[in-house]
């Protein structure tokens, strides 16, 4: 007696429940980006910007040379100043006779480690802050939201400007990298807190916490039990979007002059250096940083979007 020979279509075999190991993360991986391809293009970006600051030089590994960046963002080439996109340099020199292409890797690195740095401050002030204010209510939240509607208030670049002026003026390139990273993530974190606050009250006002409190269980209990399990989906996709917002308002700083100052070579400095004094006469070379700056923020930017409408029950369906 024959047997039947059941075939299935790719749709089918990716609405199994995914498998573990590298095969799972594989087949995920290829169901995100089939559904969101902007979104995959954002997860490429982003990946690439990540590999391009881990490997752009050994430092990381006891190495003191450049590995993916032709040269050191420092190293200058008397003579050849100001040249124009060749073989030997592929984005051309700056007036200091500097790859620019290797700065723009090693600006990649800046980048990064301030996104992170600002998501994590972010991610972790408004996560406490935000299910205190919506589990408890009351007073509490009451004080809360007057404190937030005060740092909404004032215009964020004004904040920028005043903290690291006050914090910042004449730090080393390192204390200001992290007074960047802190003061960009206190003001980050006033504009997630409204955001975590609302998941947190809608998530207590579910039938399970009323049941878990009807049997005596602590508020603590509720909140870690509860609450902030439920929470962390929105943290991880208000974060993936603050990655973007944090690297733009970076930039924004060092092209202002009160970012880290040179030789380090973040992208906002480069735009201001290159971009004031010499728009005119080689505009190419405030292209590039622009363009890094601009399809950065757009990663990250798709990226944080597809992953909302993936984590998003409400929205797993859409497109």
């Amino acid at each position: 007696m024959a047997t039947a020979i059941q075939t299935r279509t790719i749709d089918e075999a990716l609405r199994e429940p995914p498998r573990s190991g590298p095969v799972g993360w594989a087949l995920n991986a290829w169901n995100f980006c089939r559904r969101k391809p902007l979104g995959g293009l954002g997860a490429l970006i982003v990946v690439l910007m990540l590999f391009a600051a881990v490997f752009v030089d050994g430092s990381l590994f006891g190495i003191d040379e450049p590995l993916l960046a032709p040269q050191h963002y420092d190293d200058q080439t008397f003579g050849e100043e100001n040249l124009d996109p060749s073989s030997d340099h592929i984005l051309g020199t700056d007036q200091f006779g500097r790859d620019i292409f290797s700065r723009i890797l090693y600006g990649a690195r800046i980048s990064v480690i301030i996104g992170l740095g600002v998501v994590l401050i972010a991610g972790v002030l408004s996560l406490m802050i935000g299910t205190i204010s919506g589990y408890f209510s009351g007073w509490a939240d009451t004080i809360i939201q007057r404190i937030v509607d005060v740092f909404l208030a004032i215009p964020p670049l004004i904040l920028l400007i005043y903290g690291l002026s006050v914090f910042a003026g004449t730090a080393g390139p390192y204390t200001r990298m992290f007074w960047i990273i802190t003061i960009v993530g206190v003001v980050v974190t006033a504009s997630s807190i409204r955001v975590i606050r609302g998941s947190a009250i809608a998530t207590a006002n579910n039938p399970y916490v009323d049941a878990a409190r009807t049997l005596g269980a602590s508020n603590a209990r509720i909140v870690f039990r509860h609450i902030v399990p439920n929470v962390i989906p929105v943290v991880i996709v208000l974060s993936s979007v603050q990655l973007g917002t944090a690297i733009l308002a970076e930039a924004a700083i060092s092209f202002l002059g009160l970012g880290i100052p040179e030789p380090f070579p973040s992208w906002g400095t480069m735009l201001s250096i290159n971009g004031s004094s010499q728009f005119r006469a080689y505009p190419m070379q405030a292209v590039w940083p622009g363009l890094a700056v601009a399809i950065a923020v757009w990663g990250f930017n798709m990226f944080g979007d597809a992953l909302r409408d993936v984590l998003d029950p409400r929205l797993r369906g859409s497109r």
